[in-house]
């Protein structure tokens, strides 16, 4: 299902189908193709199944968390080079940090506007605007 102009690929991680849906929408519009988890050991799974340029993923979830599942990632030689972006409502300083220490790339506060979201895909993903 690549529909995506510059081939670029997302896994959307997330247990909230509203939050997917926006983030698909969002992604989709700027030419990227999205894959989507409805939680942390879902997405653990398809980001060690297939590949994908980005990993959008959610702190708060069920059956794996955020910060479990980009630990057990890091610890994949494939996965090291793949940029991870955690989006949470969770706005305390630890919780960044905590997720930095699992080895994101960057945090995001929830609601991520959808020009932030496209920025930042592009720029971890080497699109040229």
């Amino acid at each position: 299902m690549t529909n995506a102009a510059h081939g670029k690929r997302i896994l959307v991680v997330d247990d909230g189908m509203t939050t997917r849906l926006y983030y698909r929408s969002v992604f989709e519009a700027a030419g990227f193709a999205v894959d989507e988890a409805a939680n942390g050991l879902e997405g653990l799974e398809r980001a060690l199944l297939d590949r994908f340029d980005l990993l959008i993923v959610d702190v708060n979830m069920p059956k794996m968390d955020g910060y479990a599942m980009i630990a057990r990632l890091r610890g994949d030689s494939a996965m090291q080079a793949v940029p991870i972006v955690t989006i949470s409502t969770e706005a305390e300083g630890r919780d960044a940090d905590r997720a930095y220490e699992a080895g994101a790339d960057l945090y995001l506060v929830k609601p991520a506007t959808p020009a932030q979201l496209v920025e930042t895909a592009k720029l971890l993903t080497g699109v040229v605007a």
